[in-house]
């Protein structure tokens, strides 16, 4: 059982290493996929993943990317429409998608996660949710009842008590709340308008549908908000006790998302006032209870993502920490990507060259990486300290085959600035990821990416906070 520490707010600290740096939900990181890996590598993986033994069950991911209006701060892979129709086409090409992907794997391997992002997936009513669901349970083995966890993300704005209850008789039983924020000056900066009673009534509706976890997608570092209003939201979060709680750092990188380019640098926090806001978030959420898991993630101590972690079989994926470790992931949809044996996959991101590949019955997969053995003695190295915080050589070496200090000692040397920081200690074999080193978990795992060094680190990834 690992044990879990309670995070050090130290901003002056936190200040020196707010630098961009990957946040790895894989690794290598999606910008190292390249386009020499296409449909042929990703059927080899399939075939091989039928192999391993124990054998691995599936989860699924499935991008809806439509959405009925712009939100400014938004850096999604999104169409903006309001002509529902375009629904049914994509998910014509979603069930050719699946018919092609469904059968190269063993019927054996049940589906025991499926979330569903976005965009905005309760973009399709329950009608089209319930063809989508036909879809996947034709050409895939779905777990049993109580064995499978389905989620979905879910825009407050366009859904209502009676669409959640029609998820819940579709199998869903984890729902993600997009809220953002509850101050109506930050809503309507962004273009996302809604009130608390609506976000209230669509948990109600979901515990009494027999949902087993609700979680809410909070930003720090929108228009307008400043530490007192950041707060009252927070405190209206915590009285409407959600599962878990998702708070993500706003990057405002208006030159690659055409959306932001509606919000006036003018009116974002400063980095000093961004800093506060994500302290006060801290303070107040493990104050009532919450869990730091780690990478934005809280969780109450009783949710499966608090007990996965305790228990060793917490994951990074691309939708953050997941449950399910053990799975491989089969993306569809435009943009999706699928994590298969030892590789990686990334559906084509426009729209006309994902349908025009499975016009021409291929799998659309536009890029990829089949790792190497480095590669995947790092993942493994990566993943241990993203979700435990701790990483035992002697255990890992013997794990691999390796020595730890010899193949790890340039790791271990950039590892020394932080040990004298106070982010990290190695001692009795382990290394270990201190209280004021938790929130600055992805420095650490940067110090064992063998694809950082010897370059700068691409302004592309996001900031520490």
């Amino acid at each position: 059982m690992a044990t879990v520490l309670t995070p050090r707010f130290d901003p002056e600290l936190i200040t020196r290493y707010d630098v961009p740096g990957p946040r790895y939900t894989s690794y290598p990181t999606a910008p190292h996929f390249g386009p020499t890996f296409g449909e042929h590598p990703l059927v080899e993986a399939a075939q091989r993943s039928n192999h391993a033994r124990p054998a691995r069950p599936l989860s699924l991911y499935v991008h809806v990317p439509f959405c009925a209006s712009p939100c400014f701060y938004c850096g999604c892979n999104r169409i903006i429409t309001r002509d529902t129709s375009r629904a049914d086409r994509y998910l014509a090409y979603l069930d050719i998608e699946a018919s092609l992907l469904g059968p190269l794997f063993d019927e054996s391997r049940p589906v025991r996660q499926l979330h569903l992002g976005g965009g905005t997936p309760n973009f399709l009513d329950i009608q089209r949710m319930g063809v989508l669901m036909g879809s996947l349970r034709e050409y895939f083995s779905f777990a049993g009842d109580g064995e499978h966890e389905f989620g979905i993300e879910v825009d407050p704005r366009f859904a209502d008590a009676d669409y959640i209850r029609g998820l819940a008789a579709l199998g869903f039983n984890r729902l993600s709340l997009g809220v953002q924020d509850l101050d109506p000056g930050v809503q309507k900066a962004v273009n996302r308008v809604h009130d608390v009673d609506t976000v209230r009534g669509l948990m109600q509706a979901a515990r009494e549908a027999g949902f087993r976890s609700i979680s809410m997608d909070l930003i720090y570092g929108l228009p307008q908000q400043d530490v007192a209003r950041f707060s009252h939201t927070l405190e209206q979060v915590i009285e409407l006790a959600p599962d878990r709680i998702a708070t993500y750092s706003y990057a405002h990188l208006p030159s690659l998302f055409k959306a932001q380019r509606r919000l006036e640098r003018s009116e974002l926090p400063d980095a000093a006032t961004k800093l506060a806001l994500f302290g006060r978030t801290l303070e107040l959420l493990t104050t009532a209870g919450y869990q730091y898991v780690g990478m934005d993630h809280f969780a109450l101590s009783d949710d499966d993502l608090v007990r996965a972690q305790r228990e060793g079989t917490l994951q990074r994926n691309f939708q953050g920490y997941s449950t399910c470790g053990d799975c491989d992931i089969v993306g569809l949809g435009v943009s999706a990507i699928g994590r298969i044996d030892d590789t990686y996959s990334q559906n084509h991101r426009d729209l006309k060259d994902y349908t025009a590949a499975l016009d021409h019955g291929h799998l659309p997969v536009a890029r990829g990486h089949r790792l190497d053995a480095d590669d995947l003695i790092r993942r493994d190295a990566i993943g241990e300290l993203m979700c435990y915080d701790r990483l035992d050589m002697a255990a890992f070496g013997a794990r691999h085959h390796i020595d730890f200090a010899s193949y790890f000692a340039h790791a271990i040397e950039r590892l020394s600035p932080l040990q004298r920081d106070g982010l990290v200690t190695i001692d009795h074999g382990c290394i270990e990821v201190t209280p004021r080193g938790r929130l600055l978990l992805r420095h650490v795992a940067m110090c064992f990416d063998a694809y950082l060094h010897g370059e700068d680190v691409p302004q592309r990834y996001s900031r520490a906070i």
